[in-house]
Protein backbone atom coordinates (compact mmCIF):
# COMPACT_ATOMS: atom_id res chain seq x y z
CA UNK A 1 0.00 0.00 0.00
CA UNK A 2 1.06 3.35 -0.81
CA UNK A 3 0.54 7.00 0.13
CA UNK A 4 0.61 10.05 -2.64
CA UNK A 5 2.08 13.55 -0.59
CA UNK A 6 0.85 15.09 -2.79
CA UNK A 7 -2.55 14.53 -2.09
CA UNK A 8 -4.44 16.56 0.51
CA UNK A 9 -5.38 15.65 3.81
CA UNK A 10 -8.44 15.34 4.29
CA UNK A 11 -9.13 15.25 8.07
CA UNK A 12 -6.67 18.13 7.89
CA UNK A 13 -9.33 20.04 5.80
CA UNK A 14 -12.27 18.74 7.95
CA UNK A 15 -10.09 20.06 10.76
CA UNK A 16 -9.13 23.25 9.55
CA UNK A 17 -12.57 24.16 7.84
CA UNK A 18 -15.67 22.29 9.20
CA UNK A 19 -14.98 23.80 13.02
CA UNK A 20 -15.61 27.48 11.68
CA UNK A 21 -18.51 26.62 9.36
CA UNK A 22 -20.10 25.01 12.38
CA UNK A 23 -19.48 27.84 14.69
CA UNK A 24 -20.78 30.57 12.26
CA UNK A 25 -23.46 28.56 11.95
CA UNK A 26 -24.49 28.02 16.20
CA UNK A 27 -23.85 31.77 16.68
CA UNK A 28 -26.09 33.19 14.06
CA UNK A 29 -28.42 30.53 15.84
CA UNK A 30 -28.15 32.22 18.65
CA UNK A 31 -28.53 35.49 17.29
CA UNK A 32 -32.13 34.45 15.91
CA UNK A 33 -33.03 32.69 19.07
CA UNK A 34 -31.37 34.93 21.41
CA UNK A 35 -33.10 34.86 25.50
CA UNK A 36 -36.70 35.90 24.49
CA UNK A 37 -36.69 32.17 23.18
CA UNK A 38 -36.25 30.68 26.25
CA UNK A 39 -39.16 29.19 28.87
CA UNK A 40 -39.79 31.67 31.75
CA UNK A 41 -39.79 30.33 35.56
CA UNK A 42 -41.95 31.33 38.52
CA UNK A 43 -38.85 33.33 39.62
CA UNK A 44 -39.18 35.16 36.52
CA UNK A 45 -43.15 35.69 36.17
CA UNK A 46 -42.73 36.77 40.18
CA UNK A 47 -40.12 39.51 39.29
CA UNK A 48 -42.36 40.89 36.61
CA UNK A 49 -44.99 40.77 38.92
CA UNK A 50 -43.15 42.91 41.49
CA UNK A 51 -42.30 45.57 38.37
CA UNK A 52 -45.33 46.14 37.64
CA UNK A 53 -47.04 46.40 40.79
CA UNK A 54 -44.53 48.95 41.87
CA UNK A 55 -44.97 51.11 38.23
CA UNK A 56 -48.95 51.09 39.13
CA UNK A 57 -48.01 52.14 42.70
CA UNK A 58 -46.28 55.03 41.15
CA UNK A 59 -49.16 56.22 39.08
CA UNK A 60 -47.05 54.45 35.49
CA UNK A 61 -49.98 52.09 35.07
CA UNK A 62 -53.68 52.17 35.47
CA UNK A 63 -55.45 49.49 37.59
CA UNK A 64 -56.64 48.33 34.46
CA UNK A 65 -53.33 48.22 32.94
CA UNK A 66 -51.91 46.91 35.93
CA UNK A 67 -54.71 44.11 35.75
CA UNK A 68 -53.77 43.18 31.78
CA UNK A 69 -50.13 43.03 32.09
CA UNK A 70 -50.45 40.76 35.16
CA UNK A 71 -53.05 38.68 34.29
CA UNK A 72 -50.55 38.14 30.79
CA UNK A 73 -47.36 37.74 33.18
CA UNK A 74 -49.09 34.89 35.00
CA UNK A 75 -48.96 32.98 31.78
CA UNK A 76 -46.56 33.28 29.73
CA UNK A 77 -44.37 30.83 28.60
CA UNK A 78 -40.83 32.62 27.39
CA UNK A 79 -38.67 35.20 28.81
CA UNK A 80 -39.93 37.40 25.43
CA UNK A 81 -42.98 37.49 26.44
CA UNK A 82 -42.56 38.87 29.72
CA UNK A 83 -40.13 41.44 28.73
CA UNK A 84 -43.07 42.87 26.34
CA UNK A 85 -44.78 43.59 29.32
CA UNK A 86 -42.23 45.87 30.56
CA UNK A 87 -40.14 47.69 27.75
CA UNK A 88 -42.38 50.73 28.34
CA UNK A 89 -41.76 50.68 32.12
CA UNK A 90 -37.74 52.11 34.19
CA UNK A 91 -35.85 48.99 34.13
CA UNK A 92 -34.74 50.53 38.19
CA UNK A 93 -36.83 51.65 40.78
CA UNK A 94 -36.87 55.49 42.05
CA UNK A 95 -33.35 55.96 43.51
CA UNK A 96 -34.95 58.60 45.97
CA UNK A 97 -37.39 55.88 47.67
CA UNK A 98 -36.02 54.60 50.47
CA UNK A 99 -37.65 51.89 52.39
CA UNK A 100 -39.32 52.38 55.60
CA UNK A 101 -38.55 50.88 58.83
CA UNK A 102 -40.46 47.60 59.42
CA UNK A 103 -41.61 48.97 62.91
CA UNK A 104 -43.95 52.05 63.36
CA UNK A 105 -45.00 52.36 66.91
CA UNK A 106 -47.30 55.29 67.96
CA UNK A 107 -47.50 55.86 72.16
CA UNK A 108 -49.27 58.68 73.45
CA UNK A 109 -49.26 60.61 70.04
CA UNK A 110 -49.53 60.26 66.49
CA UNK A 111 -47.58 58.58 63.55
CA UNK A 112 -48.18 58.36 59.62
CA UNK A 113 -46.68 57.15 56.57
CA UNK A 114 -47.37 58.65 53.67
CA UNK A 115 -46.29 59.47 50.00
CA UNK A 116 -44.09 57.42 47.91
CA UNK A 117 -42.84 55.50 50.56
CA UNK A 118 -41.99 51.77 49.99
CA UNK A 119 -43.61 49.37 51.63
CA UNK A 120 -41.90 46.53 53.08
CA UNK A 121 -42.89 42.83 53.00
CA UNK A 122 -43.67 42.60 56.14
CA UNK A 123 -44.18 45.65 58.96
CA UNK A 124 -45.25 45.65 62.33
CA UNK A 125 -47.55 48.61 63.86
CA UNK A 126 -48.50 49.21 67.28
CA UNK A 127 -50.55 51.91 68.51
CA UNK A 128 -50.92 52.50 72.17
CA UNK A 129 -52.93 55.32 73.27
CA UNK A 130 -52.17 56.91 69.92
CA UNK A 131 -53.37 56.97 66.12
CA UNK A 132 -51.34 55.10 63.51
CA UNK A 133 -51.97 56.63 59.53
CA UNK A 134 -50.57 54.37 56.62
CA UNK A 135 -51.24 55.68 53.21
CA UNK A 136 -50.97 53.21 50.47
CA UNK A 137 -52.09 55.42 47.12
CA UNK A 138 -48.68 56.33 46.44
CA UNK A 139 -46.76 54.04 47.91
CA UNK A 140 -44.20 51.42 46.19
CA UNK A 141 -45.24 48.02 47.32
CA UNK A 142 -42.78 45.15 44.67
CA UNK A 143 -44.14 42.13 46.46
CA UNK A 144 -47.53 40.57 45.81
CA UNK A 145 -48.46 40.08 49.63
CA UNK A 146 -47.67 42.73 52.09
CA UNK A 147 -48.07 41.40 55.30
CA UNK A 148 -49.18 44.02 58.26
CA UNK A 149 -49.06 43.12 62.29
CA UNK A 150 -51.17 45.52 64.13
CA UNK A 151 -51.82 45.78 67.54
CA UNK A 152 -53.88 48.13 68.97
CA UNK A 153 -54.10 48.97 72.77
CA UNK A 154 -56.71 51.95 73.59
CA UNK A 155 -55.91 53.72 70.41
CA UNK A 156 -56.33 53.52 66.72
CA UNK A 157 -55.18 52.69 63.13
CA UNK A 158 -56.19 53.91 59.84
CA UNK A 159 -54.77 52.12 56.81
CA UNK A 160 -56.23 53.97 53.49
CA UNK A 161 -56.08 51.91 50.39
CA UNK A 162 -57.01 52.83 46.81
CA UNK A 163 -59.74 50.63 45.43
CA UNK A 164 -58.94 47.55 43.55
CA UNK A 165 -56.11 46.53 46.04
CA UNK A 166 -56.72 43.46 47.92
CA UNK A 167 -57.16 43.77 51.56
CA UNK A 168 -57.59 40.28 54.06
CA UNK A 169 -58.29 41.50 57.31
CA UNK A 170 -57.54 38.94 60.16
CA UNK A 171 -57.24 38.30 63.83
CA UNK A 172 -59.30 39.44 67.17
CA UNK A 173 -60.76 42.68 68.35
CA UNK A 174 -62.31 43.06 71.82
CA UNK A 175 -64.16 46.07 73.46
CA UNK A 176 -63.10 47.44 69.92
CA UNK A 177 -63.47 47.12 65.84
CA UNK A 178 -61.95 46.03 62.91
CA UNK A 179 -63.63 46.53 59.94
CA UNK A 180 -62.84 47.42 56.08
CA UNK A 181 -64.78 50.37 53.93
CA UNK A 182 -63.37 49.57 50.67
CA UNK A 183 -65.68 49.25 48.02
CA UNK A 184 -65.62 46.71 45.20
CA UNK A 185 -63.91 43.69 44.30
CA UNK A 186 -60.25 43.59 44.40
CA UNK A 187 -58.64 43.74 40.76
CA UNK A 188 -57.62 40.15 39.40
CA UNK A 189 -53.59 40.54 40.36
CA UNK A 190 -54.22 43.07 42.54
CA UNK A 191 -51.91 43.12 45.18
CA UNK A 192 -52.55 41.91 48.72
CA UNK A 193 -52.29 43.37 51.74
CA UNK A 194 -53.03 40.62 54.79
CA UNK A 195 -53.36 42.89 57.42
CA UNK A 196 -52.83 40.66 61.05
CA UNK A 197 -55.15 42.72 63.54
CA UNK A 198 -55.07 42.29 67.93
CA UNK A 199 -57.33 45.05 69.49
CA UNK A 200 -58.05 45.60 73.24
CA UNK A 201 -60.08 48.81 73.27
CA UNK A 202 -59.66 50.65 69.57
CA UNK A 203 -60.34 50.56 66.10
CA UNK A 204 -58.40 49.30 63.17
CA UNK A 205 -60.24 50.57 59.66
CA UNK A 206 -59.06 49.70 56.11
CA UNK A 207 -60.76 52.73 53.77
CA UNK A 208 -60.38 54.47 50.81
CA UNK A 209 -57.95 57.46 50.91
CA UNK A 210 -59.40 60.97 51.27
CA UNK A 211 -60.26 63.34 48.92
CA UNK A 212 -57.94 65.92 47.07
CA UNK A 213 -58.28 69.15 48.52
CA UNK A 214 -59.49 70.66 45.39
CA UNK A 215 -62.46 68.02 45.33
CA UNK A 216 -63.67 69.19 48.45
CA UNK A 217 -63.72 72.91 47.17
CA UNK A 218 -65.94 71.82 44.61
CA UNK A 219 -68.60 70.37 46.46
CA UNK A 220 -68.88 73.37 48.70
CA UNK A 221 -69.46 75.05 45.34
CA UNK A 222 -72.25 72.85 44.05
CA UNK A 223 -73.74 73.12 47.68
CA UNK A 224 -73.64 76.57 47.51
CA UNK A 225 -75.26 76.70 44.04
CA UNK A 226 -78.20 74.49 45.01
CA UNK A 227 -79.05 76.37 47.77
CA UNK A 228 -79.16 79.17 46.10
CA UNK A 229 -81.41 77.60 43.39
CA UNK A 230 -83.87 76.34 46.00
CA UNK A 231 -83.88 79.70 48.07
Amino acid sequence: MSFDSNRPDRAALRTSDEPERLTLDLDSGHEQQGNNSLRASDADREQTLEALAAASAEGRLSLEEYSQRSDAALVARTLGELTGLTTDLPAAPRSDLAPVPVEITAVLGNESRKGPWVVPEHITVRSVLGDCHLEMQQAVIRQHVTTIDATVRFGSMTIFVPDGIDVRMNGRAVLGAKSSQLRGEPQPGAPVIVVNCDVFCGAITVRRPPLPAWSGIARDLVSSVLEKRRS
